[in-house]
């Protein structure tokens, strides 16, 4: 069964359950793989289907930041149910072990040494945590690794 159809049956079963959250939270992915679909002139591929999800994700992740700033509790609430329904289409999350070995990796394998090294690591990150991890949090670790490497690069010049 793809993604797709995956997401159309639990759509169906939701709408059976009563379950007005789930249903609406589902048809509104779908609605957002229909809009790409119509826009590229094909159907979606499951990896493309995969994008649209972390993409909705994505999208309410940064509504719940603004709601929060704006004290909108109720909303932050809705959001926040809103992820949990979506991310258990997605694959699993790496932890943070997983993220920091393969930053590690990362820096090694491009030879980074600098913060302004940043865009060549996350570029080599970026296929390998596709979908599996928050692309802040992987900045951030990246950042981190970069600034450590610079003062050992500078430690071992003077």
């Amino acid at each position: 069964m793809s993604l797709q159809e995956r997401v159309q049956t639990d759509i169906a079963a939701a709408m059976r359950s009563g379950d007005s959250l789930r249903r609406d939270t589902l048809r509104m992915v779908a609605s957002a793989a229909y809009n790409v679909e119509k826009r590229d002139g094909h159907p979606l591929s499951d990896a493309e289907y995969l994008d649209v999800i972390a993409r909705e994700v994505k999208t309410r992740r940064e509504s719940v930041d603004a709601f929060r700033k704006g004290g909108r509790e109720d909303l932050v609430a809705r959001e926040t149910a809103e992820i949990e329904i979506i991310s258990a289409y997605l694959p699993a999350a790496l932890t943070d072990d997983e993220l920091q070995a393969l930053v590690d990796e990362a820096v090694t394998a491009t030879g980074a040494t600098s913060p302004r090294d940043m865009g060549k690591v996350m570029g080599w990150l970026s296929p390998r945590t596709k979908n599996r991890a928050d692309g802040r949090h992987l900045s951030e670790l990246v950042a981190k690794a970069l600034a450590s490497a610079d003062l050992a690069a500078h430690d071992q010049a003077h």
